[in-house]
């Protein structure tokens, strides 16, 4: 998939993306899910030949197992306990957890799953980066998240985004060496931006940095590739490293680990808000699931600009979409059969 608007960060440019799909089907049940990885391994999550691999030889064989043993697939509550630590395999288990959930909804003819909040529109997340000459045609949005280095930016884009007049979150994705070099950044962008919180400043798992710059910087810290699991979550809280978390469902293992998550780091004091890969109107169909039950914050639930969305269409069931092709020519892919 070939993004409209290529976006670059401080370490890779965003203009392709990988998107992995699946298909489970039970009789006349069937369900569609997504999840979008990397094109290679990158700040901690995994490379698209990660993650199939993950399929191939993890997914596979402990579906076949069990539909062998139970005669049917597992129900879409039960994935959660079945994936992995690895990264590649919580992407794994994420993508058959949304195709098992849209094949639920799909059969009980909801489009929320059972016992969860519908807590109507969140506010709309969407990524800019500083980086690169000013945007066109970039939708309206509640939040812009802009991608930067320390020190470097593009003069004439944060004019643009001055001009915007809507809140601004400054991500590193990891690419600051000090508190200090955000503060600088901070004093030369704050007078002419609405600065409301700075993500991923240091590389994941560099809490202590991030408690400094949090005692010294006017705005809350926010972490973002630091948040894989509970554990994360507890750490940033409990070291006072960040006001908010920015929760991805792939990354953590799926939509319920990630509405869990969400609740918890609410209940410890942070402020959540739900993040996404550049995932086609289904996986973003699927995230708003998640934010509309857990989180107040905007969130990266808005559609994705691609040069053509080849692979699927609306549907009234379910998650709202359904494939046009069940594995794409020349791709990937393997069908698991019992």
């Amino acid at each position: 998939m070939r993004l409209a608007r290529g976006v670059s960060a401080a370490h890779q440019r965003h203009d392709v993306r990988p998107r992995l799909f699946a298909r489970a089907a039970q009789g006349d049940d069937v369900g569609y899910g997504e999840v979008d990885p990397q094109p290679v391994a990158l700040n901690g999550d995994p490379g698209v030949d990660e993650v199939l691999e993950a399929l191939r030889d993890e997914v596979g064989p402990r579906l076949g197992e069990i539909t062998r043993r139970e005669g049917r697939l597992p129900s879409w509550q039960r994935v959660a306990h079945l994936a992995a630590s690895r990264p590649a395999s919580r992407f794994a288990w994420a993508l058959v957890e949304m195709a098992l959930l849209d094949q639920d909804l799909r059969r009980t003819s909801r489009s929320t799953p059972l016992g969860w909040r519908d807590g109507g529109e969140v506010g709309v997340l969407a990524t800019v980066s500083l980086l690169d000459p000013p945007p066109e045609g970039i939708r309206r949005a509640d939040r812009l998240r802009a991608k930067l280095r320390p020190g470097t930016w593009d003069d004439a884009t944060v004019s643009w985004l001055a001009a915007q007049a809507t809140p601004v979150l400054l991500d590193y994705n990891g690419s600051a060496g000090s508190p200090a070099q955000v503060l600088a950044d901070w004093d030369a962008l704050a007078p002419r931006l609405a600065i409301v919180a700075i993500e991923q400043p240091f590389a994941p798992g560099d809490l202590a940095s991030a408690a400094e710059l949090a005692a010294r910087c006017p705005v809350p810290l926010s972490v973002d590739e630091g948040v894989r699991s509970w554990q994360d979550v507890r750490l940033v809280a409990a070291h006072g490293a960040a006001r908010l978390v920015c929760v991805k469902p792939a990354r953590v293992g799926g939509l319920a680990v990630a509405r869990a998550l969400c609740h918890r780091a609410g209940a410890a004091g942070l402020r959540p808000y739900v993040g996404g890969f550049f995932e086609s109107p289904l996986g973003r169909s699927a995230l708003r699931l998640v934010a509309r039950d857990a989180v107040d914050e905007p969130s990266d639930v808005g559609p994705v600009g691609v040069d053509e969305e080849a692979e699927v269409d609306e549907d009234g069931a379910g998650l709202g979409f359904r494939l046009r092709a069940v594995v794409t020519e020349g791709a990937p892919g393997f069908v698991l059969a019992w």
